[in-house]
């Protein structure tokens, strides 16, 4: 009995060491994985842009991590392309994230100019209007603020912070209200009643865009389905009949014609995005 006791005290021993170990195993994988994608997050949040060393991080994990999709839903072909092509993606995700918190940014200036102007008419000094928007203003102009208000604190000069917040936010309305502030420094004049009347005119030119897409909205959204109609039929054709590509591919005239076909595709994919990169941008 008591044989039997020590031998079940030990397996229960062992089985509790192993899952302490695993559980700290996951732990370590979960915090490796959560560092790799820190860069990912800050470029949402902050708009920090990674590190070289961050974004070999991100490109080993997302291929790593397609790799394994790829192999698990089409085979070792489809892994190695998705695992080939996770940099790229990993690249174009820090892009897009980075691209939106500008947007934020650009979307949030008219509030930010009227806050400031606010504040400037509650009695705050330029320098001290910052710390006081910053903590009404959520987002990524609330991040930005706040960033500018802590170096306004630490004694940095305001042209230097101003300059530093207008390149981040890198958007034509921001430009505005840091050469207002600056320029209001050097030659005076109602600063509050300057920085309401941008608030206005950046909001007039943003409905004025949003009129824009409507507008063409319908027109975006036909040419798109026209030139998805001949991969359709394409789609449709080998399904009814197995093989069909394939023989357009082997006769000379149909793989030319199918070329010159891809070719206008992309001319006309092109000239569509060209046409309404000023719309939608």
């Amino acid at each position: 009995m008591a044989v039997a006791l020590a031998f079940l005290a030990a397996v229960t021993a062992v089985v509790g060491v192993w899952e302490l170990l695993a559980a700290v195993e996951r732990t370590r994988v979960v915090g490796t994985v959560a560092h790799a994608l820190a860069p990912l997050v800050r470029a949402g949040t902050e708009g920090a842009s990674p590190t070289s060393q961050e974004r070999r991080r991100l490109g080993v994990l997302a291929a790593v991590a397609l790799a394994a999709a790829g192999w698990l839903l089409g085979g070792l072909a489809l892994g190695v392309l998705a695992g080939v092509a996770g940099p790229a993606i990993a690249a174009a995700l820090v892009t897009a994230r980075r691209r939106r918190f500008r947007a934020a940014l650009a979307q949030a200036a008219p509030a930010v100019a009227r806050a400031l102007a606010d504040a400037l008419a509650a009695g705050h000094s330029v320098r001290g209007a910052f710390g006081v928007v910053a903590a009404g203003i959520p987002g990524a102009a609330g991040h930005e603020l706040a960033a500018a208000a802590r170096a306004l604190d630490l004694g940095a000069p305001t042209e230097a912070v101003l300059e530093r917040l207008r390149r981040r936010a890198s958007a034509p309305a921001w430009d505005a209200i840091v050469a207002g502030v600056l320029l209001q420094r050097e030659a005076g004049g109602d600063l509050p009643a300057l920085l309401r009347d941008l608030a206005a005119a950046v909001e007039t030119s943003a409905r004025q865009e949003r009129d824009a897409i409507a507008a063409t909205a319908q027109a975006r959204f036909t040419a798109r389905i026209v030139l998805v109609l001949p991969i359709g039929a394409a789609v449709l054709g080998e399904l009814a009949r197995p093989g069909l590509l394939a023989g357009l591919i082997a006769n000379p005239v149909s793989a030319f014609l199918t070329g010159f076909g891809l070719v206008l595709q992309l001319v006309a994919l092109l000239a569509v995005s060209r046409l309404t990169r000023s719309v939608t941008r």
